[in-house]
């Protein structure tokens, strides 16, 4: 019983001390105050980001408004977590708990998961990269490495890419040491025209000259009318004549397939022959029988 009556007497001597609640009180509004800078600390650093990136939509080199987004709300995760493990470093702290010791083993730990894991972290930090420059966005024609297509889908650890026949191609981003871009400038088509050596060079061109004029008017993809180079080569039974038009971007195909049609339509017009391989056959013993006769 007198036990009991020992830390009875001891308890209530804890509660009624003003050190005691002294103590407590300044602890709790160390951690309410704690609390209360780390929340404007977050909120300031939001504002920071979001009007950051509200000037960068206005400057001559944009970003598309998706890929602004993506990089500002992964900003805005970054400093809420690093906030968020600060403000548990120090209320730990305040409640007299040695944090050295979780610190360190913090360290190893994270070490550890980092050596386990730096395929993971050189993929995240590649992904961001990529967002963050502007690399490529959805849509895109590219080619990365070996791989290309049109970009399907970005995310900070992989990147997927649809080939022309149809295959999805996921590569990790850590894996993409090169990037061409077709999409980000206008394109150029060229087209390639085989006439006889018996055609009017000169007629010719003043020809393909005259439907050059025309086509800027019925194709809108091109930026400026198509320009006649000249003879490119001269073949063993052609000569080449090279056409090239600049179009917007991933247009060159198409405008390359048009030209080709207009311009074998408009030579036929004119009378203009583009050759093509042709075969001779003789009877040898015909041959013959008339040298005899």
């Amino acid at each position: 019983m007198s036990w009991f009556q020992d830390k009875y007497n001891e308890f209530v001597n804890y509660i009624t001390d003003p050190n005691v609640w002294i103590n407590t009180s300044l602890g709790i509004l160390k951690i309410i105050f704690i609390l209360a800078i780390a929340s404007v600390v977050v909120r300031v650093g939001r504002i920071i980001i979001r009007n950051a990136f509200r000037i960068n939509t206005k400057s001559p080199l944009q970003i598309s408004e998706r890929r602004t987004a993506t990089v500002a709300k992964l900003l805005e995760n970054v400093i809420t977590y690093v906030v968020f493990f600060v403000v548990v470093i120090m209320i730990l702290g305040v409640l007299g708990i040695e944090t050295k010791g979780l610190l360190a083993g913090a360290g190893v730990v994270g070490l550890a998961v980092g050596f386990g894991a730096q395929n993971l972290v050189r993929d995240v930090i590649t992904g961001f990269f990529i967002l963050l420059e502007d690399q490529f966005s959805v849509g895109d024609y590219v080619r990365l490495g070996r791989f290309e297509g049109v970009i399907q889908e970005i995310g900070l650890r992989t990147t997927k890419v649809k080939s022309w026949t149809g295959e999805i191609h996921i590569l990790p981003n850590g894996s993409i040491k090169e990037v061409t871009n077709f999409s980000l400038s206008n394109s150029v088509s060229f087209v390639d025209i085989s006439i006889s050596y018996e055609s009017d060079i000169d007629y010719a061109e003043r020809v393909i000259e005259d439907l050059l004029d025309e086509l800027p008017m019925r194709y809108e993809q091109m930026v400026k009318r198509p320009e006649l180079l000249g003879v490119q080569s001269l073949g063993a039974s052609e000569i080449v004549l090279r056409v090239i038009a600049e179009v917007e971007p991933m247009k060159h195909f198409v405008i390359a397939r048009a030209l080709r049609k207009e311009i074998k339509l408009r030579l036929d017009e004119h009378g203009i022959e583009i050759p093509y391989p042709r075969m001779v056959l003789y009877n040898r013993e015909e041959m013959e029988s008339k040298q005899v006769n």
